[in-house]
């Protein structure tokens, strides 16, 4: 199935935090706008400047959970008392319409994602060194120590998982980063990335 590149197919992008998820998938956004990018729901309240099906589907606690109990989310979790999940519906559309999907989770629901849809290819984004990624979170200067502190064992963890996915790509270039992964999506990888080849 691997050389099929017609088939659309679903890309999940994880990372540690600070790596730059985000500003990745933003650029992706551009390079190609034919992709499908999935929304998440989240029981949490939208902050200043978030849009309602843009960056979030804003939900109540029970929606949430009989979403999960009708198996709707292809994944979720719980991130301080606030839920968080992939409706799977919208997904399976775009696949449908021939659309590639992109997925911007952590770890824990690109776990869930290879479960329920095992063709997914799951991309893990690295930062170019441990210290750069350091200087990342630490430079953020929003949060206490004991609070960072918490951030680099995550992302030490969600690191030492990478071998879990199928491709590695180092941002140490978002445009840069994000034309790799464009390239993963739609099969032309004759770009690789040097810093870590396939």
């Amino acid at each position: 199935m691997a050389g099929d590149l017609s088939r659309p197919r679903l890309t999940v992008v994880s990372g540690p935090s600070g790596v730059g998820k985000s500003s990745v998938v933003g650029e992706l956004r551009k390079l190609d706008p034919d992709i499908y990018f999935s929304v998440s729901v989240t029981t949490r309240k939208p902050r200043p400047g978030e849009v309602e099906g843009a960056h979030y589907h804003f939900i109540e606690r029970d929606a949430f959970d009989a979403m999960v109990a009708e198996g709707k989310l292809l994944e979720w979790a719980e991130f301080a008392g606030n839920c968080y999940g992939t409706p799977r519906e919208p997904v399976e559309k775009a696949l449908s319409a021939g659309h590639n999907a992109i997925l911007e989770i952590e770890l824990q629901g690109a776990r869930q994602v290879r479960a329920a849809m095992p063709e997914a290819r799951l991309v893990m984004l690295m930062p170019p060194s441990w210290d750069e990624l350091v200087g990342r979170l630490t430079g953020r200067g929003t949060e206490n120590q004991a609070a960072v502190q918490a951030r680099l064992a995550e992302a030490e963890r969600e690191l030492a998982a990478a071998g879990e996915f199928d491709h590695r790509v180092v941002n140490a270039d978002v445009r840069e980063a994000a034309e790799h992964l464009l390239s993963l999506i739609t099969g032309d990888t004759d770009l690789k990335n040097p810093e870590h080849p396939e």
